[in-house]
């Protein structure tokens, strides 16, 4: 349940920062790429802790733990491949500024 704190305080600060230019998007993909990395561990946790389960309870626990594991990996994903077509366009706009300036 630790991680879960973590990761609505952390989305919250992080929802809050810049987002004008590409440094804005450059600075939230890197917490954000770490985010994946500790979501992807938990994910395997999971499937670990499935693997030494023992009983119908521990077995119905593990099996909800890897699917909000799967669930939060996949957002992440999502954000990160989101974020990173932001970056692609804000660093073309600005690239097209450049040469019109």
């Amino acid at each position: 349940m630790a991680w879960w704190n973590g990761w609505l305080d952390g989305s919250r600060r992080r929802s809050r920062g810049a987002h004008s230019g590409t440094g804005g998007v450059q600075s939230q993909l890197e917490p954000l790429l770490d985010e994946l990395e500790e979501a992807r561990r938990d994910w395997k946790n999971a499937h670990r802790h499935f693997e030494h389960a023992v009983g119908k309870d521990q077995i119905d626990y593990a099996i909800f733990a890897i699917e909000a594991a799967e669930k939060r990996y996949e957002m992440l994903l999502r954000r990160a491949k989101a974020m990173s077509l932001q970056s692609g366009l804000a660093m073309r706009a600005q690239k097209r500024d450049e040469e019109a300036g």
